[in-house]
């Protein structure tokens, strides 16, 4: 086919362009295309083509984007190869947006999506974003504009000082960054972004970073086959060298045993549930690691940390030997470095060296979860250990706080309602709000999607998840906003989903746009928006700090369902104040083919019945010189 020479117009550009991504189509695919040579391998190409290409090979078919001055070439590009039927391109109205729902579509379906910001704010806006996929571990996309190469003079938009490569700079501080300041080095660029998004144990963002001048360029007698295609390998096994018997000796001179369960384990369920039975032990899990163990496992003591469980905590502070399977430490998690009173030993399962190291007194077992356990399973055998049909008085004694943990929330389901004097009326609780509609979610194969604040607190305290995937949420970064624009990756997808997004009120107005962009790309979905006008996270961890609150509320009234409702093709609906008028809501929500909007009030104050509560320690604000005493004083 015909390559591009400089003497070409725009429209016998987009024409060749037009040609070759027809050939890539009817061949079923780029690699098809180049190994039946319907493609040559030799072209003059536009770095803005060869990237698309790039990512093609990669599997990247999708783009959700914000484009702007700096992106222009990319979206003619993106344009005609859309026109092709090789990606989709979903325009958005906010890059914060944007990131967050490629963050859902990879954490939901394990599919690839690019985001594109234009230059300036809008990559800024994308930055801030990405520490949600940086947090959880997943691999994202950002195709962004970026200064010219020329230095002819400040660019609008970049940072304006006299140094070039001040966005990059800023960006490979959040992760793997490239500028493309040369052309031909693209291959290295496209590749370094692939060992970034598909790493197997610690996925992230990369930046790809394409000065605007550097775009339309042709690359001259572009070899393809330099293209990188191929995941990086996974770790395997932990190596050896005494560890394993190591480990083992220490799990059997143990009696009370706490499993650890955090992002990392969640391809290690069969192994857990073998090692639990084998060491008499008991699992706490992260909120990323929901379902890997079943709620209703009687081994499992449910989550543990700052914002625990009564059961959760109690197995963390009375254990002796602590074992961590893919765990990263958030200070909540651990109260601070708090929480294991007891535990002289630790065996650490991670794929990063840091990780597995962590604690002191670890004994650091460094590859994958699964191989790693089956090993350490293998050596605990042959040193004597025995499922036992005896239940020990540990193993008796956490069931026992599982079962006071079940009944301290039981009581809460109970009392269903509760008098709010902003509201005037008895409203829902947001505890038994959220357990109503996830046990609904659950019976109807919905997927609970849980944003920050209270809502994300009591979320991960009360979901029962028996299998992973029943419940998402941003423990990481917790990102106001990412659940209800994480909706819109039921748009983008041909996977069938339907989720149900959590969020409070503050977080719901923080990305307000979903009800626009849900509706041009046919999301299906619902946001509960459990409104109790404040941010009511901060203003409980106030008032337990200094006895009074500030600042964290307002007494702006806002009407929900009209402002939903505004928007042709939402579905709005009052959730009501009761549970029989919340299951209503969801029910005519699930059967709407198109987004819906549910309002539903939900109390705040001091009853202690309103709330789920706290059961750990954390290094924020007067706690801070107590939790820093005591995490000294217990050296691990």
């Amino acid at each position: 086919m015909e390559n591009i020479t400089e003497e070409q117009t725009l429209s016998d550009l987009a024409n060749i362009r037009l040609q070759r991504a027809q050939l890539i189509m009817e061949a079923g695919g780029i690699q098809n295309a180049l190994e039946t040579g319907k493609i040559p391998r030799f072209l003059d190409i536009s770095v803005s083509e060869a990237v698309i290409i790039g990512l093609l090979l990669q599997g990247v078919k999708k783009y959700i984007a914000v484009f702007g001055h700096g992106t222009t070439e990319i979206a003619e590009v993106l344009r005609i190869y859309q026109q092709a039927g090789l990606v989709d391109v979903f325009n958005v109205r906010n890059e914060i947006e944007a990131s967050h729902a490629a963050t859902a579509l990879r954490w939901i379906t394990g599919e690839k999506a690019a985001v594109i910001a234009s230059m300036g704010p809008g990559p800024l806006q994308a930055l801030a974003a990405s520490l949600v996929p940086l947090s959880n571990g997943l691999g994202i996309w950002y195709i962004l504009g970026d200064e010219t190469t020329e230095d002819e003079g400040p660019n609008f938009q970049q940072i304006p000082h006299i140094e070039q490569g001040q966005f990059h700079r800023l960006f490979s501080v959040m992760n793997h960054s490239y500028s493309l300041h040369t052309p031909l080095a693209l291959a290295t660029a496209l590749r370094r972004g692939l060992n970034t998004i598909d790493h197997p144990h610690r996925a992230g963002p990369f930046f790809l970073l394409l000065p605007m001048n550097i775009q339309a360029s042709i690359l001259k007698r572009f070899n393809l086959d330099e293209m990188p295609v191929g995941a990086p390998p996974r770790l395997g096994a932990a190596a050896d060298k005494g560890s394993y018997t190591q480990a083992a000796s220490e799990i059997l001179k143990s009696r009370k045993i706490v499993i650890r369960l955090g992002g990392g384990s969640i391809e290690a369920g069969k192994e857990i549930l073998e090692l639990l039975e084998l060491v008499d032990g008991v699992a706490i899990t992260a909120p990323v690691a929901s379902g890997v163990l079943p709620y209703n496992h009687s081994r499992n003591m449910s989550v543990a940390g700052s914002k625990g469980s009564i059961s959760g905590n109690f197995a963390m502070e009375n254990a002796d030997l602590l074992i961590v399977i893919g765990s990263r430490f958030v200070c909540q998690s651990d109260c601070s470095r708090t929480g294991y009173l007891k535990v002289r030993h630790v065996v650490n399962i991670n794929t990063d060296m840091d990780s597995a190291t962590h604690y002191g007194k670890s004994i650091a077992l460094v590859g994958d979860a699964a191989p790693t356990l089956q090993l350490l399973i293998e050596e605990l055998k042959k040193l004597g250990a025995k499922s036992s049909s005896k239940d020990s008085k540990w193993f008796l004694t956490c069931k026992e706080k599982k079962k006071e943990w079940d009944a301290h929330k039981l009581l809460r389901y109970k009392q269903e309602v509760i008098f709010d004097p902003v509201w005037e009326k008895e409203v829902l609780t947001q505890p038994a709000a959220i357990k109503f509609a996830t046990d609904w979610a659950r019976e109807n194969d919905c997927i609970s999607i849980f944003d920050a604040g209270d809502v994300q607190a009591n979320g991960f305290q009360i979901v029962e998840d028996e299998k992973l995937g029943q419940s998402i949420t941003d423990g990481g970064a917790s990102y106001m906003g990412f659940a209800s624009s994480a909706v819109l990756s039921s748009g983008l997808t041909e996977q069938a989903f339907y989720p149900l997004a959590f969020s409070g009120d503050g977080s719901f107005m923080m990305n307000p746009q979903i009800l626009i962009d849900a509706v041009e790309h046919n999301a299906k979905g619902c946001i509960l928006i459990l409104d109790n006008r404040r941010m009511a996270a901060i203003s409980s961890l106030q008032m337990d700090q200094y006895g009074i609150d500030f600042a964290t509320n307002d007494s702006v009234k806002v009407d929900y369902v009209r402002l939903a409702g505004s928007i042709t093709g939402v579905n709005a609906i009052h959730g009501g104040y009761n549970r029989k008028s919340l299951i209503a809501a969801l029910e005519a929500a699930r059967k709407y083919s198109g987004l819906s909007v549910i309002h539903l009030p939900v109390y705040y104050g001091s009853d202690a019945l309103g709330g789920v509560g706290t059961y750990g320690r954390w290094n924020v604000g007067p706690w801070s010189e107590k939790t820093q005493q005591l995490r000294h004083q217990i050296g691990l």
